[in-house]
């Protein structure tokens, strides 16, 4: 996956100044994000940063950051910036066929459709090939191309109608997001056969398969059809296979079998033809879990307690699979009871209600005392059973929920290890179920209830969110079932402070007053808190936060001794959470500009210069810039080479500071370092790198001139988004003899032997085909680098093209500048057959920022359709014969206006004559 970095960071980087506002004392720096709907806080560590750093940037972190700076003043600034992440998934074609009515008896027609999709960002252009040749819609008769209505995309469905022999062959579908951020191509091959069908399999066990815990079952499943061949896959549920698990080739082996394995387990085939295969069976694991009782007193009167003459119900319930397994028995002091008109032995419907076993004791009798086991097993045995006793006596009495005096309300500090009680009284002692009195909210195990046989709620590690009422309450487990009794418990947990800024840096100059500010958020106790200020070890001040929920040091006039690492921790008596200040003089780091009009000159053959201009950041938060030092080196080399640039006067915010590096080797590229220098010290350091390039990067505005007769074709690129590209031709070497009638027989100049550059139009370009050819950027020289140009620059753009043959299209040409990015400004056109000669165009362009011309050349009807350009110049100012403005499309010579208006005169007088 390729991620937005290089895409973005020219943007970020110019939008980070911004961000970084010159805040005289306190000020407050904050980002968040929010992606669709959903708004999150970014990590803690980088919330308060100026410059937000995100490493190794994933896909999901794509979306709109906002950047919240407030020093107290007026209404916070907020800027935003939306960050892209680009990445192109592999592509996958899924086959689909569908078969017709027979047309007599041994003819069927048959329709396949091949489904091309990937995951992308920006979103993806998807081509077909069929072998070499590549396939668009009209192209073949047997052939549509088309997006379902239902997809958001560009095309990405073929159908082949009626399959014909030649439609066996290999396709190839071609994802492409353009080259964005560097991203190549991907693509993916299907073959087509008469024997392409989709997958079908067998699976050869039982459905369902019953086994005890400790067995080995063996899952086996075979292919039984599908072309290409199928691969395998297993699943359970919706969950992973068991670590345990082994699985080789088409068979799947669980050794030792537990209870947590069980599920339904699936084979599935897939070949990405039609639907995957899949067949399932269900494994069950025999298992007796969770015993459990509860004692219904006599329902028909208001009492709680068991009585003599009255009935009494003990009710057993346990967990069985499978549940329609399960048997139950009943002993009374260990001897088998049976059922009897005054002890009723009943068993729920497995399918109705979990396995509940029930004994009705009708007219309790002294003689009924005594200890009654529920003993619950599984046919077939293999699976021990579960015992459960229950014991009525005289003594056998409801239960009764206290709280200890010392336990609520509890108090504890965060981090710790607590118990929360509740006293259970009665016999039996039922289970106790805790959960939250004071919200909905799940408890700490995740469970929105916990169970506790001894009524004490342990919690390891208790956090601020823990705190609050518990509610803890008798179950019907184990005990009577009864209405609950239920008692609260209140646990209060005390925290240190979380205090605001945990860090930040306050650029000052000597002789400036300013004020720190440190905020408590929240803390627990937070009616009195104690601060304490300190610079480094030593001592400022302390104090107390009573009604307040921030505390501030001022310095009155910042001196050397004043610089350093400054402290403020807020305490309670859970502990102290600490603001950090570190005052420092240092000047923040130079921005070079990199628009320097006519940067790179060259006075000697081996020797080139550079003129360096920079602006410095907030050159007034601290004290005056007195010089820079300027270090430069070879890149690759270790040795830097220093010096000093002296400032006389003190910078202003935005002003363009300029200074001359001579000297420097071609084509060697330089790493130079600009560091800020005050009477505090050396500030923050920037570096760039410098680069010598062929003329023109920035060429002399006199006149730039390319009559591409070098290979490197005076740095022109190709556009590599469109279908196809220019092609660097000279006569002598251009094969004609397949298309004799388009393109030019000679360069602009008449020789054989000169070169230009042309768009082939034969196969396989398609009509509408698109080539684009770019020129090297140019810089426009602004009077002030930061504010708006007065009157913008006139540049003369011309060429001479050659558009002859039939089936011309159309020679489009655009101005694409720096300031409008993805905004193309069309300034010349022209379409159709303009003879075999070679014609020149000029046009008046103004360009507001650094810029380049495009050259679209745009494939006809046919194959003579070759146009063809030659003699591309630039200049500063005015052409001296501009064009008209009008659009070339309509334009016609003067002396081809002049025989339409004879032949309009000449018709209007017949026209007359007849009448």
């Amino acid at each position: 996956m390729h991620n937005g970095v290089a895409g973005m960071s020219s943007q970020w980087r110019k939008l980070l100044p911004l961000f970084s506002p010159d805040l005289e004392g306190n000020k407050k720096i904050r980002w968040t994000k929010t992606a669709g709907s959903a708004t999150d806080r970014i990590q803690d560590s980088s919330v308060f940063n100026e410059t937000l750093r995100i490493t190794r940037i994933q896909r999901h972190q794509g979306g709109r950051y906002y950047c919240k700076a407030e020093n107290g003043l007026g209404t916070p600034a907020i800027k935003s910036i939306r960050v892209d992440v680009y990445y192109l998934d592999d592509p996958i074609v899924t086959v689909h066929q569908s078969i017709g009515e027979a047309k007599e008896q041994f003819y069927y027609e048959r329709t396949v459709f091949l489904r091309c999709a990937a995951n992308s960002n920006p979103p993806v252009r998807y081509s077909w090939r069929r072998g070499r040749e590549f396939l668009s819609q009209g192209s073949d008769k047997g052939v549509e191309i088309y997006e379902p209505f239902f997809t958001q995309g560009e095309t990405k469905i073929l159908k082949l109608k009626n399959l014909r022999p030649q439609d066996y062959a290999n396709y190839t579908c071609t994802a492409s997001v353009r080259n964005v951020c560097g991203i190549p191509d991907k693509s993916v091959l299907f073959r087509l056969t008469n024997k392409t069908a989709s997958p079908t399999i067998k699976l050869l066990v039982e459905d369902p398969i019953v086994a005890n815990p400790g067995q080995t079952v063996i899952l086996v499943c075979i292919i039984s059809g599908g072309e290409p061949t199928p691969t395998l896959t297993w699943v359970r549920n919706t969950e992973e296979l068991p670590k345990k698990s082994i699985l080789k080739s088409d068979t799947l082996t669980i050794p030792a079998i537990s209870t947590e394995d069980a599920g339904v387990y699936s084979c599935v085939a897939s070949n990405n033809v039609g639907n995957p295969a899949k067949k399932s069976t269900n494994i069950v694991v025999r298992a007796l879990k969770k015993g459990r009782f509860w004692i219904t007193p006599d329902p028909y009167h208001n009492d709680d307690n068991i009585q003599i003459g009255r009935e009494v119900k003990i009710s057993c319930q346990v967990e069985a699979t499978p549940p329609e397994e399960l048997m139950f028995s009943w002993l009374k002091n260990g001897r088998p009871l049976r059922s009897s008109e005054r002890m009723v032995i009943t068993q729920t419907d497995p399918d109705v209600a979990p396995g509940i076993t029930n004994l009705d004791i009708i007219d309790l009798k002294f003689t009924d005392f005594g200890t009654y086991t529920c003993v619950a097993s599984l046919k077939n045995g293999g699976i021990p059973e579960i015992s459960i006793d229950v014991n009525i006596s005289s003594t056998t009495v409801p239960p009764n929920l206290t709280v200890p005096r010392e336990k609520s309300p509890l108090v504890t500090q965060e981090g710790d290890t607590v118990e929360l009680q509740c006293l259970v009284s009665g016999k039996p002692k039922p289970i106790i179920l805790w959960s939250h009195a004071d919200k909905e909210a799940p408890m700490p195990d995740g469970n929105m209830q916990t169970e506790s046989y001894d009524g004490v709620l342990r919690i390891v590690n208790v956090s601020r969110e823990m705190a609050g009422t518990y509610r803890c309450q008798t179950s019907q487990y184990n005990g009577f079932n009864v209405k609950p009794r239920e008692a609260i418990v209140e646990l209060i947990v005390l925290y240190p402070p979380a205090v605001e800024p945990v860090y930040t840096e306050i650029r000052q100059g000597l002789g400036r007053p300013f004020s720190l500010s440190c905020r408590v958020l929240r803390a627990h106790p937070s009616k009195v808190l104690d601060y304490e200020w300190k610079l480094g070890t030593r001592l400022l001040t302390v104090g107390q936060l009573d009604t307040r929920d921030e505390t501030e040091y001022h310095i009155r006039a910042l001196n050397r001794e004043g610089y350093g690492a400054y402290t403020c921790d807020i305490k309670n008596e859970a502990g102290a959470g600490r603001c950090t200040f570190l005052v420092t003089g240092k000047a923040y780091a130079p921005e070079f500009y990199y628009d320097t009009y006519s940067a790179l000159w060259q006075n000697k053959p081996r020797v080139y210069g550079f003129k360096l201009q920079w602006t410095q950041m907030n050159p007034n938060a601290v004290d005056r810039v007195m010089a820079y030092r300027l270090g430069i080196k070879q890149t690759g080399h270790q040795r830097w080479w220093e010096q000093e640039i002296p400032i006389e006067d003190n910078i202003q915010k935005g002003e363009l500071l300029t200074y001359n590096l001579t000297e420097l080797i071609k084509p060697e590229a330089y790493q130079v370092r600009l560091t800020p220098i005050t009477r505090f010290g050396e500030g923050d350091s920037t570096e760039r790198i410098i680069h010598f390039s062929c003329a023109p990067v920035n060429p002399p505005w006199s006149k730039f001139h390319c009559d591409f007769e070098e290979d490197t074709i005076c740095m022109f690129t190709q556009d590599k988004t469109e279908e196809f590209d220019w092609t660097r031709h000279s006569a002598a070497t251009r094969d004609t003899k397949y298309t004799p009638n388009t393109g030019p027989s000679s360069d602009r100049t008449g020789s054989k032997q000169g070169f230009y550059m042309y768009i082939e139009t034969s196969r396989p370009r398609l009509e509408g085909d698109k080539a684009r050819l770019l020129t090297p950027s140019f810089n426009v020289a602004p009077k002030n680098p930061y504010g708006n140009v007065a009157t913008n620059p006139t540049y003369c753009f011309s060429f001479y093209y050659h558009m002859y043959g039939k089936h011309i299209g159309t020679l489009n040409v655009y101005l694409r500048q720096k300031s409008q990015t993805g905004q193309d400004t069309s300034v010349w056109t022209l379409s159709g057959n303009q003879g075999d000669r070679w014609r020149q165009a000029r046009v008046n362009i103004n360009p507001t920022s650094s810029f380049q011309m495009v050259l679209e050349g745009i494939r006809g009807s046919g194959i003579e359709g070759d146009i063809a350009v030659d003699d591309v110049t630039i200049e500063e100012g005015e052409c001296q014969d501009p064009p008209p403005s009008s659009n070339i499309r309509s334009l016609a010579s003067p002396a081809a206006v002049h025989i339409w208006e004879l032949c309009l005169t000449l018709l209007l007088v017949l026209a007359g004559l007849r009448r």
